[in-house]
C-alpha cells in the first residue's frame, strides 16, 4: 500500500508539473554600405626658394586620412574647387591602404582624378597625404590663396 501512495505522489507531481512552452521571434538585420574617410593636418605650401638655373623648388606639405569601407573595390578621387593659376601645379599623393593601390601623385584640378582604387572592406587610420606645390619661373609671384580638395569615396559592390 506504502508503494501505491508513493506512486500515486510521482504521478501526481509529473502530472503538475507544467507543460515546456515554446516561442518563436524573427528579428531583422542588415548592414548598411558604408564609405567613410576623413581627413587631418593644415598643410601650406610656399614656394621660397630656388637654385640658380632652375625652376623654383617644389613644396611639400603633409597630412594625414583614415578610410572604412564595408565594400568592395571601392575608389578615392579627388578634385578642387578652382583652377589653380597658370604654370602653378598642385598634386597629391595618398598612401594607400592595406589591399588598395594608390595612383601615386595626382594634379589636382577642376575634374575629379583617380587617387586610391581598389579599397575593399577595410578599417585604416593614419595614411599618409603629401601634398606638392610647384611652379615654373614664368608663372611669376603668386599672392597667398588657398584651393578646397574635395575626396569622394564610391563604393564598389
Amino acid at each position: 500500500m506504502q508503494a501505491r501512495h508513493i506512486l500515486t505522489a510521482v504521478m501526481l507531481l509529473l502530472c503538475a508539473r507544467p507543460a515546456a512552452a515554446q516561442v518563436q521571434q524573427v528579428v531583422t538585420f542588415q548592414v548598411d554600405a558604408i564609405n567613410q574617410i576623413a581627413f587631418s593636418g593644415n598643410p601650406s605650401l610656399v614656394i621660397t626658394s630656388a637654385t640658380a638655373g632652375s625652376a623654383p623648388s617644389t613644396a611639400t606639405a603633409p597630412a594625414t586620412w583614415a578610410v572604412t569601407t564595408n565594400q568592395s573595390n571601392a575608389k578615392i578621387t579627388a578634385s578642387i574647387n578652382a583652377a589653380m593659376p597658370a604654370l602653378v601645379t598642385l598634386t597629391v599623393n595618398l598612401a594607400a591602404p592595406t589591399g588598395a593601390t594608390s595612383t601615386g601623385a595626382q594634379s589636382l584640378g577642376t575634374v575629379a582624378v583617380d587617387v586610391v582604387t581598389g579599397i575593399t572592406q577595410v578599417a585604416q587610420g593614419s595614411l599618409a597625404v603629401i601634398y606638392a606645390l610647384s611652379a615654373t619661373a614664368t608663372a611669376g609671384v603668386v599672392a597667398s590663396t588657398t584651393r578646397t580638395v574635395t575626396y569622394t569615396i564610391t563604393g564598389g559592390t
